[in-house]
């Protein structure tokens, strides 16, 4: 499942960006203070609204005078375009915010649809403004069985700041709709933080990561017992990547606390996480997110290069790949000249700040940029040139 295209307006510093052909692994540089970190939270933003309403997604950041951009008067718009699988047709989804003459959050349009044939509009699924609209009714379950329907029946929801794709509950076994559900309920971010990493936690049960790493002992422990297969796969990879590294435990202590401990080839006594490297612990902690079993759908990742080996980055970057290849999709931001120079410029869009607002623009669209790059000029040394972050692609 694969977010293929994105058009945002009004929303913070993006008043107004289209970002057409993203691949399965993405890449956004930009200076501080660009909008990358703004950037992932439009998913955050959608998530809120999908799991609570818009008033409270809203709230969360402020009120809609704060989300809305500066000194613009319009609503706050969202596109997504995406496929549910390779083989699906591409699905759209698209979403307008604005307030109601009491300056209360509405929903002023929401639609979901695909094209049904090569030609003409895309045929929705749902069509609401303001909570009320028409939706399939019965309990399609394929694109195919939902070709085949005309009568889109009237719905009313209980309020109209909250999201019909969330609200009509007969739509989640439909491809379309809980496609959707997934891309946004899945998306999270991570900013992992080795120290907390390391650190033995209380004895007990995690299946996923948290956004910092804290309880990778817990979920190390989890894959180990539940799914063997993977752990396993798991110190393979690490054998290859991190040189006399042998094996890894999640070693419950005689206080019922949980430990990592490594073993070096080296040596005949495993030693715990705190007397391993950076590195080490950084590459342990993204390949067990990477072979979790959920697979989210989305995941945003922050600076990954912090604390890993410049050496390392393109065996990171191929595992953000391979992670993509088995369905899922990952967006990066970087400031690492290193990490810039393992990735293709088909991969990074960059992201410019200019009189208050944000525009995005992919590095292979540039054609000076291109010629650079054909020439023998890598990303990195281009960015630290400062020339990947010009708008015109020069110096």
């Amino acid at each position: 499942m694969k977010i293929e295209y994105l058009e945002v307006e009004n929303f913070k510093v993006f008043r107004q960006i289209k970002v057409e052909k993203i691949p399965g692994f993405a890449v956004f540089v930009g200076r501080n203070g660009a909008g990358k970190s703004t950037f992932f939270d439009i998913f955050g933003f959608l998530q809120d609204c999908l799991k609570q309403n818009v008033s409270m997604a809203l709230e969360r950041r402020g009120g809609f005078q704060e989300v809305r951009s500066r000194d613009q008067d319009g609503d706050i718009q969202f596109t997504l375009k995406f496929r549910a699988d390779g083989k699906s047709p591409l699905i759209s989804y698209e979403l307008r915010l604005g307030a109601d003459e009491n300056g209360v959050p509405v929903v002023k349009h929401e639609r979901l649809g695909f094209r049904r044939g090569s030609k003409g509009q895309p045929w929705a699924v749902l069509d609401f403004q303001e909570g009320v609209g028409r939706a399939i009714e019965g309990d399609i379950k394929t694109l195919e069985e939902a070709k085949k329907i005309e009568e889109r029946v009237e719905q009313r929801l209980d309020s109209p700041d909250i999201l019909a794709v969330s609200a009509l509950g007969k739509l989640k076994d439909f491809h379309a709709v809980s496609s959707l559900r997934r891309l946004i309920e899945d998306w999270s971010v991570y900013d992992l933080h080795i120290d907390e990493a390391r650190n033995r936690v209380r004895n007990g049960a995690a299946d996923t990561l948290v956004q910092t790493g804290e309880n990778l002992a817990l979920v190390a422990k989890f894959l180990y017992e539940k799914h063997p297969e993977r752990f396993q796969k798991i110190l393979k990879k690490m054998e290859e990547r991190i040189q006399g590294i042998r094996e890894v435990k999640a070693e419950v202590t005689l206080d019922n606390y949980l430990v990592l401990r490594f073993q070096d080839r080296a040596f005949k006594t495993p030693f715990t996480g705190n007397y391993v490297s950076d590195g080490t612990m950084k590459m342990f902690t993204y390949l067990v997110l990477l072979h979790s079993p959920k697979h989210p759908a989305l995941l945003c990742i922050e600076e990954p290069e912090n604390q890993l080996y410049p050496e390392l980055l393109g065996d990171l970057a191929e595992e953000f790949r391979e992670y993509s290849a088995e369905g899922g999709q990952v967006f990066i931001s970087t400031h690492s000249p290193d990490f810039l120079n393992v990735v293709h410029p088909k991969e990074v869009f960059c992201l410019f700040k200019k009189d208050g607002f944000t525009t995005v623009r992919k590095a292979a669209g540039d054609a000076n940029i291109l010629s650079l790059i054909n020439g023998g000029d890598m990303l990195g040394s281009l960015w630290r040139q400062g020339i990947l972050m010009s708008e015109a692609g020069e110096p």
